[in-house]
């Protein structure tokens, strides 16, 4: 009996799949990946599995990451100590060419190599190849941390159309030559709204935009760009989540058709936002009227 009940179950699963997978199909979606996601083995595990599922039944999957945690446990080892202005991590020219080894290098081609052995086609590339992320200083203060000026994705779409899931790391350059560190939820933005992407992703450790900052039974499902701009207002909306959802609603501005602040720390967390009608975070639109 248990049998029965089991494939029933799986068989109702796949029957709620059917229409996302038929929505999704050929379409692209931009994720950006990172937190605890990015650290626990057996998370990043199961997002590698659900990337190379997506992937598998049509979806264009495209990953954006960044590593912190990685750059600073690099800087640690040879005893260069992290400096901090606003928030930001100042790079001076040393600190870049850690940023550079760990993004582009270290964690960039793991990714890569995690999802191909899941029977997945990648290709992992920086915002330096073919200058897709043009950048400039963002403040002098910081060094070498970049301000995005210009995107060309080019090599995202090249990538795309041969089957492979670009795996992007998030660093720029500007004309000189000279290059940057890039906020990983920025280039994700940028990068979705260049390619008119279906969706963007954002995996976070927090369960969505919540109404009670203390409470994570408050999450709200969904919201327009409208009443996200309210709750900046009222406060709803602080602290580290402002840069966050100002990327949301940027990427929305410049095209994207739905964004999800999403908590990574669920497992199957992507499968349950793109191919459920549960979902696992905020999403939000330009305007409920036109969407639903």
């Amino acid at each position: 009996m248990s049998l029965q009940i089991s494939n029933a179950q799986r068989a109702e699963v796949l029957t709620q799949a059917l229409p996302y997978i038929q929505k999704y199909n050929g379409k692209i979606v931009v994720i950006k990946y990172g937190g605890n996601a990015m650290v626990s083995e057996e998370l990043k595990q199961q997002v590698m599995e659900d990337m190379v599922l997506l992937w598998l039944i049509g979806v264009k999957v495209v990953l954006v990451h960044g590593g912190g945690p990685e750059i600073s446990e690099n800087l640690q080892k040879i005893g260069k100590e992290s400096k901090w202005v606003d928030g930001l991590r100042v790079t001076d020219s040393e600190t870049m060419d850690v940023v550079q080894m760990v993004l582009s290098g270290k964690i960039n081609k793991g990714l890569v190599t995690l999802i191909e052995t899941k029977g997945g086609r990648a290709m992992g590339i920086s915002g330096v190849d073919g200058k897709m992320i043009k950048a400039v200083c963002k403040d002098e203060r910081l060094g070498y941390v970049g301000r995005i000026v210009d995107v060309d994705v080019q090599p995202v779409f090249d990538l795309l159309n041969n089957g492979y899931i670009p795996i992007v790391s998030s660093v720029g350059c500007d004309d000189e030559g000279n290059i940057y560190n890039i906020n990983a939820d920025t280039a994700a933005a940028y990068i979705a709204g260049a390619l008119k992407a279906e969706r963007l992703i954002t995996m976070t450790d927090i369960e969505g935009i919540l109404r009670d900052k203390d409470d994570p039974s408050t999450v709200i499902p969904a919201i327009d760009t409208k009443a996200a701009v309210k709750l900046f207002e009222d406060g709803t909306i602080s602290g580290g989540m402002i840069p966050k959802v100002e990327c949301c609603l940027d990427a929305i501005a410049r095209g994207v058709g739905k964004v999800t602040i999403m908590d990574g720390r669920v497992p199957h967390a992507l499968l349950i936002e793109t191919l459920t009608d549960e979902g696992a975070g905020t999403m939000i639109v330009k305007d409920f009227k036109h969407e639903y």
